[in-house]
């Protein structure tokens, strides 16, 4: 105790020093590592090479251009699906939940209690072929007398949004919850309409949660793999999909270490541009 209070302007860093190590050993080692192995060549049966081989990232984006375009239309399209999806209900929540909010979350978190895997062969199950949900929308046309919903691009999309959801749903209800209500009736009281004053006051007040939620699900909803393996076809996969061959099927570690940094790339220029577009720096204050 003698040394915090001999050194105070040090004591900050003593308690960030175990989340330091813990991202340093788990984090920034793992990466420089893949960043290392990325530039090596050779295979596996006669061994990889440290070469400067940035090669890897021209062909990762040349081979698989439509794997990395794929992967961000699916998660771009999820993100605006889990959105349109969350704000209402967290909006609900916030509002008119009262003595039931807690219930409701947890109704919102409770998929979470089964592991990803099994939701994701649930959605298998009910977008089956001789599902319900394919027999409603047959008997209605939607669907032809053969049509399906398995191995489709709306499949994909469907379980990533649903698997994602809360990540998009519990920032909104957070932002919402903390907008104080007088607010509103303030604006109200001076002749806006309830739509007006939902467009002046909650949703500004409100855009920290939507920046949040939106960064939460399109980031691992980018580089998500199971939804596509398991809802589509060899025509949906995403670029997810072919890491986790090149890595555990194929063993060739430089391409797909090579693939992994070009998706992070194009996951931080996306994540800059929105950052810039949105304002983080003024939502935050």
């Amino acid at each position: 105790m003698g040394l915090f209070h001999r050194h105070r302007g040090l004591t900050p860093y003593f308690l960030l020093a175990p989340g330091l190590l813990y991202l340093g050993l788990f984090f920034v080692v793992p990466l420089g590592f893949l960043a290392y192995q990325s530039l090596q060549s050779g295979s596996f049966d006669f061994g990889y090479a440290f070469t400067w081989a940035w090669g890897n990232y021209w062909d990762a984006i040349r081979g698989y251009r439509g794997h990395f375009i794929r992967s961000i239309e699916y998660a771009g399209i999820a993100t605006v699906l889990a959105l349109l999806i969350s704000y209402p209900l967290s909006y609900w929540i916030a509002f008119r939940g009262g003595r039931w909010k807690n219930l409701l979350l947890l109704f919102i978190i409770a998929p979470f209690f089964v592991t990803y895997l099994i939701r994701t062969l649930a959605w298998e199950t009910i977008l089956a072929d001789n599902g319900i949900v394919v027999r409603v929308l047959r008997d209605i046309h939607v669907l032809g007398a053969n049509g399906r919903l398995l191995a489709t691009s709306t499949a994909v999309v469907a379980g990533i949004t649903y698997n994602f959801l809360p990540f998009m749903a519990l920032p909104l209800y957070v932002s919402l919850e903390q907008i104080d209500q007088r607010l509103i009736e303030a604006a109200q009281d001076l002749y806006a309409s309830k739509w007006r004053a939902f467009l002046r006051v909650t949703l500004p007040l409100s855009l920290p949660g939507v920046v949040a939620g939106t960064l939460l699900t399109f980031i691992p909803a980018a580089g998500d793999f199971i939804n596509a393996q398991l809802l589509g076809s060899t025509q949906n996969h995403m670029i997810g999909n072919v890491i986790q061959s090149k890595f555990l099927e194929l063993t060739d570690y430089p391409a797909a270490a090579a693939m992994s940094f070009v998706l992070m790339a194009i996951i931080l220029v996306f994540i800059t541009i929105y950052a810039r577009a949105v304002g983080t720096e003024k939502l935050t204050g």
